[in-house]
């Protein structure tokens, strides 16, 4: 089965050197996605509950254009610019996956681009 990319004007342009997600043998890879604005590119929220919202809204809309859904999700991955983040984020995960979350791991964001404080990637099935 041959890889498909996946490509939304409904969710931020990849920055050079990855696709926003590659569907592949039933499954959806979506790439990690940022809080930001798919029209402007600025950074959506200044919680980490709207960063996390937002990066969940552009990771539906790239589901959306893959045919699948956030209700298909097997595995999550987020990354946080500060531990600290970690009850807001999970506050706000919850209201989006409210019965049969997917599996999860998370990490420390390294760096801060542009006031980004989270990033999510996410497999779903197709």
């Amino acid at each position: 089965m041959p890889k498909i990319v996946i490509r939304t004007e409904h969710a931020p342009k990849p920055l050079a050197g990855y696709s926003q997600a590659i569907k592949s043998n039933g499954f959806v890879f979506v790439a990690g996605q940022g809080p930001f604005d798919a029209t402007t590119g600025a950074v959506v929220g200044t919680t980490i509950q709207e960063q996390t919202a937002q990066c969940l809204r552009n990771i539906e809309a790239i589901l959306h254009a893959a045919g699948s859904s956030l209700d298909r999700a097997v595995q999550a991955t987020f990354i946080l610019g500060e531990e600290a983040d970690f009850a807001g984020m999970n506050e706000e995960w919850g209201k989006w996956f409210p019965k049969d979350p997917p599996a999860r791991q998370g990490a420390k964001l390294p760096i801060h681009p542009k006031g980004m404080r989270i990033s999510v990637a996410l497999v779903a099935e197709g």
